[in-house]
């Protein structure tokens, strides 16, 4: 008997200690802080810039960010984080994920048999990939894989990807080892689908849909929003219009004009059966 009371002394000592330490050593909280981080998303992507929500939070809290910055939880949460600090949302412009590349199977072609680890990750590494191009889309699912809204599919031998369902985090743009997938904003339709820096006589030989950098766009854009750069067209999108005269006189159809979006949705649950 003696030895369970002793046992309960010691526990009501420790609970008394740990009672006062939680008070003499509580760090203060920041409740304009908690309420940010109560609005947020919780994805954690860093779209935001900051190391994911806590430090968005903190941020907004401490004053040295603004309102407007987090992709996924786009106009709507923008505005809570700003009535929360008193404060005015501006208009946010929504932004969605695209593969600059249209290296399809018929497009671009294999140049070895790739065995090993199945991932774009695992692929880069052995000369570069398997494709023809060494600048495409390797096809093995890396962004699909780490894509926490399922808005990415593999198909035809290239990542695609469903705009209606991205929300803009931006992980499949850091996970991607070619370095070819951008946010862009959401609805623009002109779009360059190509990220081969060589020059064009090499280019046109690793893919049908190639960009040779031949300055037809750049010569025809009449709002200075495409550039040639190391021998690869780039779109300024807030200068861009998306008037389509650029799609148009591009010889190598390494330029769109239509919205970009996966060919195949991505794979839905299946319904439960009716009952009977």
């Amino acid at each position: 008997m003696s030895g369970i009371i002793l046992v309960a002394v010691i526990a009501l000592i420790c609970g008394i200690l740990l009672s006062v330490a939680s008070v003499v050593f509580a760090v203060p909280v920041d409740e304009t802080q908690v309420k940010i981080r109560a609005v947020l998303p919780g994805a954690n992507c860093g779209a935001c810039g900051f190391s994911g929500c806590d430090g968005y939070a903190a941020a907004l809290a401490a004053g040295t960010a603004e309102p407007g910055l987090c992709s996924p939880g786009g106009q709507e949460v923008a505005q809570q984080c700003a009535e929360i600090l008193g404060k005015t949302a501006g208009e946010m412009v929504k932004k969605v994920a695209l593969v600059n590349c249209f290296g399809t199977c018929e497009n671009a072609g294999t140049k070895m048999n790739y065995v090993g680890v199945n991932t774009c990750q695992a692929a880069s590494l052995m000369f570069a990939g398997d494709s023809t191009c060494a600048y495409g889309c390797l096809g093995k699912g890396d962004c699909a894989a780490a894509c926490p809204e399922k808005a990415i599919i593999v198909h035809d031998g290239m990542a695609m990807i469903d705009q209606d369902r991205c929300v803009g985090c931006g992980i499949c743009v850091k996970t991607c080892p070619k370095h070819i997938i951008s946010l862009i904003p959401y609805g623009q339709k002109t779009h360059v689908l190509c990220s081969n820096t060589d020059k064009g006589p090499d280019a046109v030989k690793v893919c049908k849909v190639s960009c040779i950098g031949c300055m037809k766009c750049q010569k025809t854009c009449q709002h200075d929003a495409i550039h040639v750069v190391n021998f690869n067209a780039v779109i300024d999108y807030d200068k861009c219009v998306d008037c389509g005269e650029c799609a148009a006189v591009c010889p190598r159809n390494a330029i769109t004009k239509t919205a970009v979006k996966a060919e195949a949705q991505a794979p839905k649950a299946p319904e439960a059966p009716a009952a009977e």
